[in-house]
């Protein structure tokens, strides 16, 4: 079973995800806060592998208790998914350079909600990828921190550079063994390996990365 924790203010809200997630058969919802601060606490009380985080909740926001459980070693496996709109771009862009896994809006579909939860908790892909990489390329290309030090890709070998590369264009590891004529296996390697090099805790701030880095750049093809 894939447990989860839903954080949003909204009762209703977590009402209705927690209903919809049920049906899936293989997730569960383990716990649900009010506020960022709670969140934080039932994902170390009870270690689920998904948290569904509002981004705007009153005591303790979803940007800052993202980036409480994201530079937690003790919760290392934890995967948080921010729950925004489409004007949120600024907090999910924020939120996936913390170490966010990605990013949903509200009114999605509930086989898209279901899918999702079980691509973040696999790892292996970045969910929803054609409009992450659209936030990302929008905040770097348009609003570049200048206090944001430079990303240094020295460490990396050839390969792994190409890998990050494909990865930060959206492909999964199937897709980049394809490309590349390796086996998943020997990707996910390489992946995890220039996770470890560049301090990046998840896939898709890997992808962030990739884009601060210019090994992406903003317009790129796709894939």
């Amino acid at each position: 079973m894939i447990r989860v924790v839903l954080a949003d203010d909204q009762s209703l809200v977590r009402a209705g995800f927690r209903s919809l997630l049920a049906g899936g058969g293989d997730i569960e919802v383990v716990g649900d806060a009010e506020h960022g601060g709670e969140a934080v606490e039932l994902a170390r009380e009870l270690r689920p592998d998904v948290v569904l985080m509002d981004m705007r909740m009153p005591e303790v926001d979803g940007l800052t208790a993202t980036r409480r459980i994201v530079s937690d070693p003790a919760l290392k496996d934890v995967r948080v998914v921010v729950l925004t709109t489409y004007t949120d771009d600024d907090y999910v862009y924020l939120a996936l350079r913390a170490g966010a896994s990605g990013f949903l809006v509200k009114d999605i579909e509930p086989d898209e909600l279901l899918r999702a939860v079980r691509v973040v908790a696999g790892g292996e892909s970045l969910l929803a990828p054609a409009v992450t990489r659209a936030v990302i390329e929008g905040f770097v290309a348009h609003r570049p921190d200048p206090a944001r030090p430079a990303v240094v890709l020295d460490g990396l070998t050839g390969r792994e550079r190409e890998v990050v590369r494909l990865v930060g264009r959206g492909l999964s590891n199937d897709e980049i063994a394809a490309r590349l004529l390796l086996s998943p296996l020997t990707v996910k390697t390489h992946v995890s390996r220039a996770m470890g090099k560049l301090g990046a805790r998840d896939r898709a701030q890997l992808v962030v990365l990739a884009y601060e880095s210019g090994l992406v750049t903003p317009g790129a093809a796709g894939s």
